[in-house]
């Protein structure tokens, strides 16, 4: 018997590992007080539709949601009717009351069309009887610099070099010979240097998002998977992420939307000599 047949073509992919998508927070409204002064509301409608507001603008999404921990959602939808694609990511903390947004747009780079720049923006929960404050909140950190982990995906496995808070290095375990011709291509480039994003949500979770910004910029069509953001809600108590990735794919040779959520199990690879170099080597595209 083939038992390959039982597997869904959502899990050869990178989502293989993506944990079954939460709808704990069906049935429930949210307003986010946000420290830019424009606050978002938010109601779950059902398993896969919810309504939103803000800066005066209402519509309706489809949803993906699935949790970092017991108390920690990641949640990503695409705003529907708009010129420019738009995503939103939020982490919703019940835990602190807190949250994170990162707003990402396809086609602002007039230069570069696929070329994405998130925006980040932080702020609390609303809660009756409690009112609105500046602190605490979630923000941006250095606690990860200096670490190497290696995260399994599934149908592959990538190593992430976190050497500095507003960039990461990505190689593929050299021990592995599927990823060989996939370090070949990154290996044309000057570096895998791309702009990243380090927030801490709490102790041992953290948000990390990146961009593939410098890779889009220098090959264009050649690499097909364009300038996607990832923003991957990252557990180190048990040493395992949930992610999402908005941006283009070219690969069927028309430009479609790319949009999924995924999972990968880590292994902490700091410390081993043979990654060593690229926590130390300079950044190209930097002055």
């Amino acid at each position: 018997m083939d038992l390959g047949k039982f597997i869904s073509e959502g899990k050869k992919s990178i989502a293989q590992y993506r944990p079954p998508l939460s709808y704990e927070l069906v049935g429930r409204r949210y307003n986010f007080l946000m420290d830019d002064g424009y606050d978002y509301q938010l109601n779950f409608i059902d398993e896969k539709t919810l309504e939103w507001g803000w800066k005066g603008e209402t519509g309706k999404a489809e949803y993906l949601c699935a949790k970092g921990d017991e108390t920690t959602f990641l949640l990503t939808y695409a705003l529907e009717g708009r010129e420019l694609r738009e995503n939103h990511t939020w982490v919703i903390d019940l835990e602190q009351w807190l949250v994170t947004r990162i707003v990402s747009i396809v086609g602002e780079n007039p230069r570069y069309p696929f070329v994405i720049k998130p925006k980040y923006e932080f702020g609390m929960i609303e809660r009756e009887g409690v009112p609105y404050s500046v602190y605490p909140r979630h923000g941006f950190t250095s606690d990860m610099v200096g670490n190497v982990v290696q995260w399994n995906y599934g149908m592959m496995e990538t190593v992430h070099i976190y050497y500095c808070t507003d960039f990461y290095r990505i190689t593929y375990p050299p021990e592995n010979e599927a990823t060989r011709t996939i370090n070949e291509a990154v290996e044309s480039l000057p570096s895998s240097d791309e702009p990243t994003a380090y927030i801490k949500i709490k102790d041992g979770i953290y948000l990390f998002s990146l961009t593939k910004s410098n890779s889009e910029k220098l090959l264009g069509d050649r690499m097909q998977l364009r300038s996607n953001t990832m923003c991957m809600l990252q557990n180190y108590r048990r040493v395992y992420q949930v992610g999402r990735t908005f941006g283009t794919d070219t690969r069927s040779g028309e430009v479609k939307s790319l949009h999924l959520m995924f999972g990968a199990f880590g292994r902490i690879r700091t410390g081993e000599e043979k990654f060593e170099k690229f926590l130390s080597d300079p950044n190209p595209f930097l002055v």
